[in-house]
Order: structure tokens, then C-alpha cells, then sequence
């Protein structure tokens, strides 16, 4: 399975992280070939066979993999022993400090992020669209992390993977002043009729205000939508498409 390494983490042995492209599995299309997505309509065995694949890329056993069933809100869950491959929790962050726990966050245009306190020693994967940011799921994962494992905004290294971009994602007016009322109006770029949101202005705006360090933070600068043949595109691939993954693992040695 080919596979997208964020260089931020890379130095640390104590972390393994990835974002995976639709390349190296076994789906047919329109999910060729890397899905990781139960929930879109590929085959249930293909699909097995592609978490399968990425576990034995990244070292780890398939049935320790936490994922979400992703519901774009401001949930955020702390792994505990009720969470397994198995059952995943309706959600949009999760977060641990448990080792050899691999965090899983799949997208198709939203952004992916994945989130390291090497001093705290815990990890956090964050599925954030345009609601997500705008409810503040970002900043409210490094709150969580906070109160769980006395996470500090100083420690943290932060990852956001390849998502669509302010180039492709068009939207209407009433998201475009909701956006504005909310004090983001820089994540907005006019062409002529045409209105586009950068997702990701907005989460480097909501990173900048808690003082997250600018070299602490790493952006995978590919757009979903114009890199659809290396990604997946829920706009690109007109809704029927598969999903990427954003993996994040702390090591026990």
C-alpha cells in the first residue's frame, strides 16, 4: 500500500504516522484501490483485505486499530478497553496514551489530522470538514488532551493531511457568511460568480490563536480534488468514491 510519511514525525521512534492514497489495494472501482471505508458501498472482504495490507505496511495487528464512525461534529472520544477494529465509536477525534493502539481518521476531502505530545507521551486523530472546523474540533481535541494526559499547547506536533483546498472547494453564500460571522473571512477567496473555502485557514487560524508553535505544525500541502488520481475526492469523484486514512501509533520501544 502506498503511503504519505509526515516528515514532522518522522525523527521519533516512540511515534509511527501515515496518510495512505487510494493506491496499493485491492478495491474495484469507483473505490480503486486502497479504500478503507466500510460505509461506502466496496466489498466488506476488500476492504478487510486493504486495513490487511496497511497493518502489515506499518507494523501492527489489524484488530488493535481504533476508527470512527465519523459523523462530522465535535465529539471526541479516550480509547478504552471498549473500543476496538470491531466497534468504533460515533465520533470525530480520538485520542490515547496507550501503546500499540493504532488511531485511524478517514476522509475524502475533509482534512485528516494527527496530533503527537512526545511529552505526554499521548496521540490524538482528528476528522475535520468544514462543520468540524467551524465547531472548533481542533481546538477542543488539544483541550481534551489536556485534561486526559496534562498535554501543553508547547508540546504538541500537528499533522494535517492531504484535504480538498481552497483552489476546489466551492461553496454557496450561506456557508460563505456563516463562515464570515464566525471571524474567518481570509478562508474565503471570490472569482468572479464562484466562492471557494480553505478548511485549512481556518484550523492554522484556530492553532495560531492557542499558540501552537509554527514549526510544530506540519501541512501535507496536496489538494484531494486536483491530486484526485493519488487521493480520494468526494467532490472530484462525484460522491462515489473511497476514503484515505490518517494513521497515528505510539510505539512501546
Amino acid at each position: 500500500m502506498q503511503i504519505v510519511l509526515p516528515p514532522i514525525l518522522l525523527p521519533n521512534p516512540k511515534v509511527t504516522a501515515c496518510f495512505t492514497t487510494r493506491h496499493g489495494g485491492v478495491s474495484h472501482s469507483p473505490y480503486t484501490t486502497a479504500n478503507l471505508a466500510f460505509h461506502v458501498g466496496d466489498a466488506l472482504n476488500d476492504v478487510l483485505q486493504n486495513h490487511d495490507l496497511l497493518a502489515n505496511v506499518l507494523g501492527y495487528d489489524r484488530r488493535t486499530l481504533v476508527h470512527m464512525s465519523q459523523i462530522h461534529s465535535d465529539t471526541i472520544i479516550t480509547i478504552d478497553d471498549t473500543h476496538s477494529f470491531d466497534t468504533p465509536p460515533q465520533c470525530d477525534a480520538l485520542i490515547t496514551n496507550r501503546t500499540n493502539t493504532p488511531l485511524m481518521v478517514m476522509s475524502a476531502d475533509c482534512t485528516p489530522i494527527l496530533i503527537y505530545d512526545p511529552i505526554h507521551n499521548a496521540i490524538g486523530a482528528v476528522h475535520a470538514g468544514r462543520k468540524g472546523a467551524l465547531n472548533k474540533i481542533l481546538p477542543k481535541t488539544l483541550h481534551a488532551m489536556k485534561q486526559a494526559f496534562g498535554t501543553q499547547i508547547n508540546d504538541v506536533q500537528i499533522v494535517l493531511g492531504p484535504s480538498i483546498h481552497g483552489c476546489c472547494y466551492e461553496v454557496n453564500e450561506n456557508i460563505v457568511n456563516e463562515v464570515i460571522e464566525m471571524g474567518y473571512k481570509d478562508a474565503i477567496r471570490r472569482e468572479k460568480e464562484r466562492v471557494f473555502l480553505d478548511v485549512n485557514t481556518i484550523l492554522l487560524r484556530q492553532l495560531q490563536t492557542l499558540g501552537v508553535k509554527e514549526e510544530s505544525i506540519e501541512v501535507i500541502n496536496h489538494c484531494t480534488s486536483c491530486n484526485c488520481d493519488t487521493y480520494f475526492s468526494y467532490r472530484a469523484d462525484a460522491q462515489h468514491t473511497g476514503r484515505i486514512a490518517g494513521v497515528i501509533i505510539l510505539r512501546s520501544a
